[in-house]
């Protein structure tokens, strides 16, 4: 009787181990597959940041060409070139 007790003991503790291996292999699936997806998700993001960088920089070019600044100047501060006679040379 005493052999059949340990045969059975060692059954159950295979069972119980195979059982375990099993969670472990589920969770571990899990846990993958959601942080796959999140991985994705981020990808998605830093996609759509690097398309709005790449568009500010162009509108930051457009917004700071020499033209608009001085065609902006002269409209909006009255400033204009000097002429020759209104230009004084500072030496040290």
């Amino acid at each position: 009787m005493n052999q059949y007790l340990r045969i059975h003991y060692v059954c159950m503790f295979l069972i119980l181990a195979g059982l375990a291996s099993a969670v472990g292999c589920i969770y571990s699936k899990h846990q993958s597959r959601k942080l796959f997806t999140e991985l994705q998700a981020m990808t998605e993001a830093r996609d759509r940041l690097e398309v709005e960088w790449g568009r500010l920089q162009i509108e930051q070019g457009t917004w700071s060409t020499h033209a608009r600044v001085e065609r902006l100047a002269r409209e909006h501060m009255g400033m204009r070139t000097p002429v020759a006679s209104e230009i004084l040379l500072v030496r040290p």
